[in-house]
Parts: C-alpha cells; structure tokens; sequence
C-alpha cells in the first residue's frame, strides 16, 4: 500500500504543477493583450489543459486516501 500512497502523491504533485502552469499561460494570454477571439482561443485550450490537471490531481488524491484505508 505504500507505493499506491507514493504513487497517488506523485499523481497530486503533477496536478498541482500542471494547474500552476495553466496559470502561467492565462496570465501570459492577459499579457499578450490578444484580441477577443484570440484570446478566447488561447483561454479554451487552457481551461482544457486545467481540467486535465484537476482530473489528475483528484486521481491522486483518490489513490492516497484508498493507499490509507487499504494499509
């Protein structure tokens, strides 16, 4: 069970950083100063981007907590 709360610990760390950067691109989009429609594109594929990284954090997550009640 040790390495599915390891394991589960690395999958929310690589969430977080992956939500961090999807912070970074908004904040870069908002300082390109992009037009309407290319703005929203560029914040599309970010918020694709976050959602991906939520979903892998929760995984992580979800895999410590069930590493904890399995050990």
């Amino acid at each position: 069970m040790t390495g599915l709360i390891w394991g589960g610990a690395a999958l929310t760390l690589a969430g977080l950083a992956g939500l961090g950067w999807c912070v970074w691109l908004a904040m870069a989009a908002k300082r390109r100063g992009l037009q309407d429609a290319a703005m929203r594109a560029a914040l599309q594929w970010v918020v694709t981007l976050n959602l991906g990284a939520l979903a892998v954090s929760a995984l992580g997550l979800m895999a410590v907590v069930i590493g904890i009640a399995l050990g």
